[in-house]
């Protein structure tokens, strides 16, 4: 392995974020500073092609990377943007049953939940706007 990919999947490991791009190459850039940008996005996206990261799409927001490979959910505030794994076991036969019903044949999923942080919680009865 390259000294640039173990520098930022070191970095992504030791993250306790789900970090976008830019977020690692600012932490890369602490053992690497003359590391590229495109050079991290590039080690990024074939860590995680080689299975050792995750690459998160999550809706409206910018790619984010992590480092939990075992299958899980996430949470995201509509507010601030914060991603965090959740801590339930997955949702387990989601996978047949829709292949059952739809024909599919399915190969992987992702549930994400989104809602507002405590930090960005409004207090009970406050409407929130869409």
């Amino acid at each position: 392995m390259t000294l640039p990919r173990q520098v930022i999947l070191e970095a992504l490991r030791a993250a306790e974020t789900h970090p976008t791009g830019d977020e690692v190459y600012r932490l890369a850039r602490r053992r690497l500073p003359h590391i590229s940008l495109g050079t991290v996005y590039r080690n990024l996206v074939q860590l995680s092609e080689a299975g050792l990261i995750r690459k998160l799409e999550l809706g409206g927001t910018a790619r984010r990377f992590d480092r939990r490979m075992a299958e899980h959910h996430h949470l995201r505030c509509l507010e601030c943007g914060k991603v965090e794994d959740v801590s339930v076991e997955p949702a387990v036969g989601i996978e047949e049953a829709v292949e059952a019903e739809s024909g599919y044949e399915v190969v992987e999923h992702r549930l994400e939940l989104v809602g507002y942080c405590p930090k960005c919680r409004r207090p009970r009865g406050e409407i929130v706007p869409r």
